[in-house]
């Protein structure tokens, strides 16, 4: 699949390029980065170029759809569809998204996954669109929560990144659910 190029109000999601290496790789120092996300710690440039490297690959493979996060020209963060596949009857996949420090709180990453969202069950044709996310992170839960998704339950030991594992919340967004944000009992 070519890499396709998402805008929103604020926003522009596309594949992420050399130019951008550097970013990632100061964004990934961040502390919080790593904690919640299978981001390796200690992060170097060369995770970075291998990254990019990686994406370009998914997008050519059709597995994976992962797109850098601008606002204003400025890198903002990650965003991407994870584990497609594509089935007779829609298929699903995994969204996760990460944000640089600067731009958390300010609704970017809300905006950027309901652009994703919207991808995935348009040109994508998914029937299911899954979130998961390290028990306790709340800010990432409070934008699945946003978008629509249902909290569906724990995954023990559900999460799992170079750091070992870890037990996970879940939430399903379907094509046909009305994105009307419903109380979760995590939150």
């Amino acid at each position: 699949m070519e890499p396709v190029t998402l805008r929103t109000e604020r926003l522009v999601l596309s594949i992420p390029t050399e130019a951008d290496v550097d970013a990632i790789t100061a964004a990934c120092q961040d502390p919080e980065v790593p904690r919640w996300t299978t981001v390796p710690s200690p992060y170097s440039r060369q995770d970075a170029e291998e990254f990019v490297a990686l994406v370009a690959s998914w997008w050519a493979d059709g597995v994976e759809t992962v797109w850098a996060i601008r606002r204003d020209g400025a890198f903002a963060g990650m965003i991407g569809l994870h584990k497609i596949t594509q089935r007779a009857d829609g298929g699903d996949a995994e969204i996760g998204f990460w944000g640089v420090a600067e731009q958390r709180g300010q609704g970017v990453m809300t905006e950027a996954a309901r652009a994703v969202v919207d991808f995935a069950f348009g040109e994508l044709n998914l029937a299911r669109v899954e979130w998961r996310a390290v028990v306790g992170n709340v800010p990432s839960a409070r934008t699945a929560r946003a978008l629509g998704f249902r909290y569906e339950g724990l995954l023990r030991q559900g999460h799992s990144s170079p750091r070992g594992r870890d037990d996970a919340w879940i939430a399903g967004l379907l094509a046909s659910d009305d994105r009307t944000p419903v109380e979760w009992p995590v939150l």
